[in-house]
């Protein structure tokens, strides 16, 4: 039963949103204590949400899209009355004091919050190691690493914990996750979602962004969170597309004769049992249909160091209201390795006698990789190829910094150009998943779940 299914079932009293909620709790009370996916539960507080969803129901009155769905929420986005840490000591006892706009949209529609979920400290990181509160583990992949810095977010999606969660994608922290826990992970265009209530890593890097089992939940959720938002700078002002009516489109529509990017360097860079699943998944689009288009990308060394600088930086600033004054700790005083290296290296680049040969570049760098990648995208419909471009580690190999990193590889140019990206199962790899990235236009989110319902139709 997919999401749209339940969704009617609930508003059609076969089912209850009570039912569908202790499920949930009875697999979240099993199951986390090993994975550590939820940081926080309120029990209390979904119980009563979903009462309150049945009676309305019952009595015939109208309830939203979402009603019944229990849903997940990266702790770094403001719930009100839920513990905002973003898995760091620094804000251990912050509760969030108001809802950010894409909570408000889900409560509209009669969403369930049922709690926080782990993350790397601040989201710096590719793997939910850096957590304050303990890595988390990978459902698909047991002793492996979900991925970051959504980890938690990934992971109470694969081992069935909830229905659908929310994370945040700086560099690929919703894909990367998606492609190890073997889940779909949507990253839309840069302010189709308002980013009002998120806790910054990197301001002109961030979107938040829904993970799911299957394409229809992610439709459901951008149908919910999608669109302008008057509270938020960075927000468009676009006409959101109705997603889930994307869905009945049958895949000989979608595919046949649609453009499909695949480029040389970035399955160069990929270990070659990943670039042999992500072919087989080209292959099938071709025999539906589509017109499969060689491209080369010639910037892909700048891209990692390009993302890093920018984000190094623009963390540095929004770490400077953690003094410990205002918001719990001071950050340099309880934070772990690897934000530390951020805000030192941040401060750094960003002293005037560095700005002009560190930032100001790579500043010049990103519009070069954007103007490439959008030159790209202007021949075809979407881009295709391996979402990350090695397996997940094992929890507790350490890895210097530099090959964390590499892990990022192909997800950052989605963010450097603001364009849509999502990752969605393609495969195994001695039963460790791996993960198909759609990239588009800016603005085509669309078309990204159009193919990947048909692929998913295909599979």
């Amino acid at each position: 039963m997919n999401l749209l299914e339940k969704s009617k079932a609930i508003k059609n009293h076969e089912i209850t949103a009570l039912d569908n909620l202790e499920k949930f709790s009875q697999i979240i009370m099993s199951k986390n204590p090993d994975i550590n996916a939820f940081l926080e539960i309120n029990q209390e507080k979904a119980l009563a949400r979903a009462k309150e969803i049945d009676n309305r129901i019952k009595n015939g009155e109208k309830v939203g899209k979402l009603a019944g769905m229990v849903i997940g929420i990266k702790s770094n986005i403001n719930v009100e009355d839920f513990t905002i840490s973003a898995a760091s000591r620094t804000l251990e006892n912050y509760l969030g004091s108001y809802d950010a706009t894409v909570i408000e949209r889900i409560k509209k529609e009669d969403g369930i919050i049922i709690g926080m979920t782990n993350m790397d400290e601040f989201a710096a990181g590719s793997s939910t190691e850096t957590s304050y509160y303990g890595p988390t583990n990978n459902p698909a992949a047991l002793g492996h690493i979900p991925g970051g810095s959504s980890g938690g977010s990934a992971a109470a999606i694969a081992a069935r914990m909830c229905d659908l969660t929310l994370g945040s994608d700086t560099g690929g922290s919703i894909r990367n996750p998606a492609s190890h826990c073997g889940v779909i992970g949507f990253k839309p265009t840069y302010g189709a979602v308002s980013r009002q209530g998120l806790l910054d890593l990197s301001m002109s890097l961030d979107q938040i962004g829904p993970f799911a089992r299957d394409t229809t939940g992610i439709a459901m959720m951008l149908d919910t969170i999608a669109g302008p938002d008057n509270n938020e700078c960075t927000s468009i002002d676009w006409e959101v597309p109705n997603f889930c009516e994307l869905l009945d489109e049958s895949p000989d529509d979608v595919l046949k004769g649609m453009k499909v990017g695949v480029v040389k360097q970035f399955q160069d860079v990929s270990d070659e049992n990943i670039v042999n699943i992500v072919e087989d998944s080209i292959d099938k689009m071709g025999q539906m249909g589509a017109q499969i288009v060689e491209l080369s990308f010639e910037y892909i060394d700048l891209c990692l160091p390009t993302y890093y600088l920018i984000n190094y930086v623009e963390f540095f600033s929004a770490t400077r209201k953690y003094d410990g004054r205002k918001y719990g700790h001071s950050i340099e005083e309880v934070c772990g390795e690897e934000v530390l290296r951020r805000i030192h290296m941040g401060s750094y680049i960003s002293q005037q006698e560095f700005s002009g040969k560190y930032y100001k570049k790579a500043l010049q760098a990103r519009s070069l990789i954007r103007k490439e990648i959008n030159k790209l995208l202007n021949g075809v419909d979407i881009i295709v190829g391996p979402t990350v471009p090695k397996l997940p580690h094992k929890i507790g190999n350490t890895l210097e910094p530099m090959e964390m990193y590499a892990y990022d590889v192909l997800t950052v140019i989605a963010n450097l150009a603001g364009i849509p990206a999502a990752s969605m199962k393609a495969g195994e790899v001695e039963g460790i998943p791996v993960g198909l990235q759609i990239q588009a236009k800016t603005l085509d989110d669309a078309k990204i779940v159009q193919a990947m319902n048909a692929f998913e139709k295909l599979s």
